[in-house]
Parts: C-alpha cells; sequence; structure tokens
C-alpha cells in the first residue's frame, strides 16, 4: 500500500484555502447586494420626497405598487441613453460593480497563485526527495551504508524512501555478515593450519629418520611407524570433525528426529569411549528412569554426548569414576555428566564450547565442545559447564 499522506495533506489544505475563498465571496457577494438595496432605496427615497413636494395626486401605496411592479410600458430611461436591461439608472451602482467585479477578480487571481504555491512547493519537495534517494543509491553503490534515512518524521516518508531504508538496513547486514564470514573463515584457516602443523612436522622428521637411518632398530622404526599412524589417525580425526562442522555451519543437515530411550543413548555414547576407559581405568556410573525418552536425530545425539564424555574422561584422574544423571523435568529433560578431574580454569570455563580453543590440560584439537554444542542446539537442547577444583559438571537441557 502505498504511502499517501503527503498527497492527502496537500489536498486538504487546498480544500481549505478553497472553502475559505468560498466564504469570502458569499460575504463579498451579500455586502454587495446589500450595497445595491441601499443605493436603491436611498434614490427611491428622494424620488418619493420629490413627488410629495410637488404636490402630485399619488398615494403612498400607489407609489409602493409602482416600484413592486414588473410592468415596462413605457421606458423612459432610453430617452437618457440608459439600456434598462444593461445599465443601472444609479450611478453609484455601476462604481460599486466595477469595484466588487475588482475584488472578485482580486480574490480569484489570490486563489489561484496560493494553489499553484501549494502544488509548486509540493512538486519542489517531490524533486528534493527524488534527489536526496537518489543521492541515497548512489552512497550504497559507494558502499555507504551510514545513511540517516530516520531523521524525518513518518509522515514525510514516502514508500520508496521506506523500502530504501529496508534495503539500506539488509545490505548493511549482509555487507557486515560477508566481513565477518571472511574473517572467521581466515581465523578458521589459520587455527586448522597450525593444528595441522605440529602432527605433519612430527610425521615428517619421523620418516625422515627412517629414511636416512638404513641400520635403524627394527623396534625403533616400528615405533616410529606407530607414531606416525597414530599422528594420521589424529589428522583424520580433525578433519571429519571439521567435515560434520561445515555440515552445520552451511546448514545442510536434516536431522531425522524420533522418540528414544535417554539410557540407549548414553549408553551407545559410552561404547564409542569403552577404550578409553580401559586405558585410564574410570568407571561410569549412570542414574536415572530408563523410561525416558527424547525426540533427537540419535546419530547425531549419540556424536554429541560421546565428546562430552570423551572430554570428561580426558580431564580425570586415573583409576577414578564418572556419574552421569538423567531425568524429566516436565518441561525439559536433563542430562548431567560429571567427572572428578582437576576443573577447568576460570578464565577457561566462558570458552571451552569455542572452535580450536584449547584448555592447558587439552590434547584434543578444540572442537569436539563446539561441534556437540551445535549438534545439541539443533535438537532444541542448550548446555552449560560448571566446574570447580574437585571436578567438571556438563547440563544439557532439552526443551
Amino acid at each position: 500500500m502505498k504511502n499517501k499522506i503527503k498527497f492527502k495533506k496537500l489536498l486538504i489544505k487546498s480544500l481549505l484555502i478553497i472553502i475559505l475563498f468560498l466564504i469570502s465571496f458569499l460575504i463579498i457577494d451579500n455586502y454587495e447586494y446589500k450595497t445595491y438595496i441601499k443605493n436603491y432605496n436611498i434614490k427611491i427615497n428622494q424620488i418619493v420626497e420629490k413627488i410629495k413636494e410637488k404636490n402630485i395626486n399619488i398615494t403612498d401605496k400607489e407609489i409602493i405598487e409602482i416600484i413592486n411592479s414588473n410592468k415596462n410600458d413605457n421606458n423612459f430611461l432610453s430617452e437618457f441613453g440608459i439600456d434598462i436591461n444593461n445599465d443601472s439608472a444609479i450611478i453609484n451602482n455601476e462604481k460599486d460593480h466595477k469595484i466588487f467585479i475588482i475584488i472578485d477578480i482580486s480574490l480569484i487571481i489570490v486563489l489561484l497563485i496560493i494553489l499553484i504555491g501549494i502544488y509548486i512547493k509540493y512538486e519542489l519537495n517531490k524533486d528534493k526527495e527524488l534527489k536526496e534517494i537518489t543521492n541515497y543509491l548512489k552512497e550504497l553503490n559507494k558502499g555507504n551504508y551510514k545513511i540517516n534515512i530516520d531523521s524525518l518524521s513518518e509522515d514525510e516518508l514516502s514508500i520508496l524512501r521506506k523500502e530504501i531504508y529496508k534495503v539500506t538496513v539488509m545490505l548493511k547486514t549482509k555487507s557486515l555478515n560477508s566481513l565477518n564470514d571472511k574473517i572467521e573463515i581466515k581465523k578458521s584457516i589459520e587455527d586448522i593450519s597450525h593444528q595441522l602443523k605440529t602432527p605433519l612436522t612430527s610425521i615428517l622428521i619421523m620418516l625422515n629418520n627412517i629414511i636416512d637411518d638404513e641400520e635403524m632398530d627394527k623396534n625403533v622404526r616400528l615405533e616410529f611407524l606407530r607414531d606416525i599412524k597414530k599422528e594420521i589417525t589424529r589428522i583424520n580425526v580433525l578433519i571429519q570433525t571439521l567435515l560434520k562442522l561445515s555440515k552445520f555451519d552451511s546448514n545442510s543437515i536434516d536431522f531425522i528426529k524420533k522418540e528414544y530411550y535417554v539410557k540407549d543413548i548414553i549408553s551407545k555414547s559410552i561404547k564409542n569411549v569403552s577404550s578409553l576407559l580401559d586405558l585410564k581405568n574410570i568407571k561410569i556410573n549412570i542414574n536415572g528412569d530408563k523410561d525416558i525418552k527424547l525426540n533427537c536425530d540419535l546419530m547425531w545425539e549419540i556424536e554429541a554426548l560421546t565428546n562430552i564424555i570423551k572430554n570428561s574422561i580426558e580431564h580425570s584422574y586415573d583409576n577414578n569414576k564418572i556419574d552421569i544423571y538423567y531425568n524429566n523435568k516436565k518441561t525439559y529433560i536433563e542430562i548431567k555428566i560429571k567427572d572428578y578431574g582437576s576443573g577447568i580454569n576460570k578464565k577457561d570455563l566462558p570458552h571451552i564450547f569455542e572452535r580450536f580453543y584449547k584448555t592447558k590440560n587439552s590434547n584434543g584439537f578444540g572442537i569436539g565442545l563446539s561441534l556437540s554444542k551445535s549438534i545439541i542446539e539443533k535438537d532444541n537442547g542448550k548446555i552449560y559447564v560448571e566446574s570447580n577444583k574437585l571436578g567438571t559438571t556438563f547440563i544439557i537441557k532439552y526443551f
């Protein structure tokens, strides 16, 4: 719907002026009529007085009848060159008539000047706005989005100006997003390069040692090969995790959600880290109602919990335990994963879900928890962390 506020104001203003002038015309016309009546009555009164002075045999009643009669049998005035249909026998009326014509014409001219002035001003304002809009577009083409279009009142904004403002905001947002995306891509590439540099350097050193030393002991060579395999596996894990994260970043993942028992999701997640549990001799205790179900994508949810449990194991002391609690809070389902390790430093706590952020005691790449957070949020959940010197607790709430 087009914005016609200014045009409506123009019409209302013009209509008010026309009404004002019409009222003025009516007042002048009434005054003109009364002036003519006064002039006629004065002259008639003078004629009657003259008749009475001469003692002419005529009554007042006859005089009034003559004045109100429409008969025109003898055109006495024509002898003096007065046209009874077009001329006034009273000279004052002729003078007054000319004055009133001048006044009427003057009023019409003033009215026309005012109306033309209003419309000229309207057109000039419109041209001014069009010029401003053209300048806005030129500034947008230059990439300048700092346009103060809100400074005008709502009544003075045309639909076009509003649309340009919307486009300005949209382009500014896109420009900022594009800039932020470039910064993020640059940062991610730097982080990935840094993460790959260490294992690749280690692999090259070990390969050079194997190649240069033909007499190398078989057991040492085998140890080098195991270390190379380990580093390649770490790189593969990094690449696979990055691929998963990139799918979330591009919104190219469609979650297939179904009802699953929470205890089954936790059990399958623990199974994925069973070798690490055995290595550190850590026991996991699970407590919760076995009938609680969660509406989620099973594969991705197992991925999320696996990363969190793995993080808890890595930060736990050997020969220790991890407690996992889950329950239904009516408005949400809660899962708590608590370890009894050294805890997370306060300065690290706000950043542990950031991509490539590594704590002092971390051995990973700093992307597992970031991936878990993306998955949980995709499943309408929120993840929080609490930590102190006695251990760390991850709290997950699914709404």
